[in-house]
């Protein structure tokens, strides 16, 4: 009988792992762990190359982010500059815009965008949809 043991597949906080601010001013956008300050503080740059998720350099509560499974190796407490230099040689915002995250993301924005008329024609195609899958499934059955 024999045991083996792994080690989880938990995400750690470490300098150069890909957080998503979740709290703040800056809630929605995408930066990088450049400095453990303490067991609950960490200082945070996002020199992303788009505005709408740029963060600039500062302190972040780890309570306010949520860490992301993409990690970047770069030096720690490097400044911005160098840091957006790592940043677009790893293609960040391209990993990130790909991440499952960024699109459940960007679905449920174009969800909160929608109006009135449009909930209604989304409706409507859903019930279509739902309409055409039902008559040929009954025809499968019907054939069988």
């Amino acid at each position: 009988m024999s045991a083996t043991v792994e080690s989880p597949s938990w995400r750690t906080v470490e300098v150069g792992r890909l957080v998503l601010v979740n709290n703040g001013p800056y809630t929605g956008r995408i930066a990088v762990i450049v400095e453990i300050i303490s067991e609950k503080r960490v200082l945070v740059d996002g020199p992303s190359s788009e505005e709408k998720f740029a963060v600039p350099k500062g302190p972040v509560a780890l309570s306010d982010v949520l860490l992301t499974d993409i990690k970047i190796e770069i030096p720690r407490a490097v400044r911005t500059g160098t840091l957006k230099k790592f940043w677009e040689k790893a293609e960040i915002d391209k990993k990130w815009q790909d991440s499952k995250w960024a699109q459940r993301s960007q679905r449920t924005e174009r969800r909160k965008a929608l109006t009135d008329f449009q909930r209604f024609q989304l409706m409507r195609a859903k019930k279509q949809q739902r309409y055409e899958v039902r008559k040929a499934l009954a025809k499968i059955k019907a054939a069988a």
